[in-house]
């Protein structure tokens, strides 16, 4: 039984697939109708599954090529270039490193101290930026081109090495502009610090360079202090002179006025006039005292009662004539009062002091000035010797090219992506 019903089976299946292949042969479309709907229906039956055509092989176009080209024309090429310049013509290059900065004497002379002087000598706060300025100027590019032809040290390689190197022809501005390039300056403001670093094509040549740097600044630090000198020296004369001419006056005013009221010396006759004034306010009192012990034993008719009321009365009279004549009383030839004298007189009094102090200050001042004039105040502390080098520091090839290789590959990208955004967008 088992063996009939698989024959049974395979016939029908047979016949089954007979069936179907010559349904597909006259009806195809058809067919494929009534499968899918079959396959719906049926519960148990798998489903159906749809894929996506497979996507076709990547090939290169012509944007990839342009951009590949641009990547060797704007990165490689430059890159390419650099490094051979540097290694196939570039001259090597020697540095020498100095550093000095600008110092200020700090001990004041024994005038100085003494009179509280110390604010004359200013600070150095200004000198260290002056002398910045003065290292980048052409001022010093002239005097050190005087003793150092640079612009035959500089033009020696020019056919050769054109970026290194100045032209023979090359004028002052030139030059000027040349030797920002060769001469590096750091300046700390804070602390004042200068550094210079000088590049040649030798090293002795690179460490003469230094040493005139130096030797100019120097120069330049003792034309400021001999500056400063003549300029103290000169205000403190001209100082000392107009307090002498103050000082004369007020004496002569003084002298005028004792040959105008034939005074020597108003507070004196002043003391004077009162010591007569308390004298007889003295008397009085004694008068009055005797006055009262007479009434005590003697008659008012007595003639000594009458005797020391006169003398009273007079004394009084004499004291009011006294204190009269502070106020009222003409007491000079030219006929001033008292008080306009008094007044006179102090105001010429005050006037010859203040020019006698005013002379000594300026007299203290032109010692100072003079004691300073005697010793540098303001000097170059050269803290780094010029240094001779031993091998060339510059130029620096390997940076020089990572630094081409970098701007340049960021220049491409920017120009790959704004490429790529106008296509996006178009």
């Amino acid at each position: 039984m088992p063996e009939d019903t698989s024959g049974a089976s395979r016939a029908s299946a047979a016949g089954t697939q007979s069936t179907g292949k010559s349904a597909a042969k006259t009806k195809p479309a058809a067919s494929a109708k009534t499968k899918m709907p079959r396959a719906k229906s049926s519960a148990s039956g798998p489903k159906a599954v749809t894929t996506a055509p497979m996507a076709r092989k990547s090939t290169l176009r012509k944007r990839h090529y342009g951009l590949v080209l641009s990547l060797l024309l704007v990165v490689a090429a430059p890159v390419v270039l650099s490094a051979f310049y540097l290694w196939s013509l570039a001259q090597d290059q020697y540095a020498s490193t100095v550093g000095f900065t600008i110092r200020q004497e700090e001990t004041g002379s024994a005038s100085q101290l003494l009179g509280g002087l110390s604010q004359l000598v200013g600070g150095n706060t200004g000198n260290s930026d002056l002398l910045f300025e003065f290292i980048q100027s052409q001022m010093i590019v002239e005097e050190v081109n005087q003793q150092i032809d640079l612009i035959g040290h500089y033009s020696a390689t020019w056919p050769r090495d054109p970026v290194f190197s100045i032209w023979p022809g090359a004028t002052i501005e030139d030059l000027h502009w040349f030797w920002r390039r060769m001469v590096r300056i750091t300046h700390d403001r804070s602390s004042g610090l200068i550094m210079i670093e000088a590049r040649a094509r030798d090293a002795p040549t690179a460490q003469a360079i230094t040493k005139q740097i130096v030797t100019r600044s120097e120069n330049m630090i003792n034309l400021l202090n001999e500056t400063a000198r003549r300029d103290s020296m000169a205000n403190a004369e001209r100082d000392l002179a107009d307090a002498l001419d103050r000082l004369r006056e007020a004496r002569e005013a003084i002298a005028d006025f004792r040959a105008r009221t034939q005074i020597i010396d108003p507070t004196a006759d002043i003391q004077g006039r009162m010591g007569v004034l308390n004298n007889l306010q003295q008397q009085l009192a004694q008068a009055l005292v005797d006055y009262d012990l007479l009434l005590q034993t003697a008659d008012a008719n007595d003639p000594r009662v009458r005797t020391t009321e006169r003398r009273i009365e007079v004394i009084r009279e004499r004291i009011v004539q006294e204190r009269r004549s502070f106020a009222e009383q003409d007491v000079t030839v030219d006929e001033t009062d008292y008080p306009r004298l008094l007044t006179q007189f102090e105001s010429l009094r005050v006037d010859q002091e203040f020019a006698q102090e005013n002379y000594r200050a300026a007299l203290t001042v032109l010692e100072a000035a003079r004691s300073n004039a005697e010793r540098q105040q303001i000097y170059l502390a050269n803290f780094v010797r010029p240094t001779l080098a031993e091998r060339a520091g510059y130029p620096q090839r390997l940076l020089l090219v990572a630094l081409t290789a970098f701007f340049a590959f960021m220049v491409w990208a920017v120009l790959a992506l704004v490429y790529y955004s106008l296509r996006d967008r178009g």
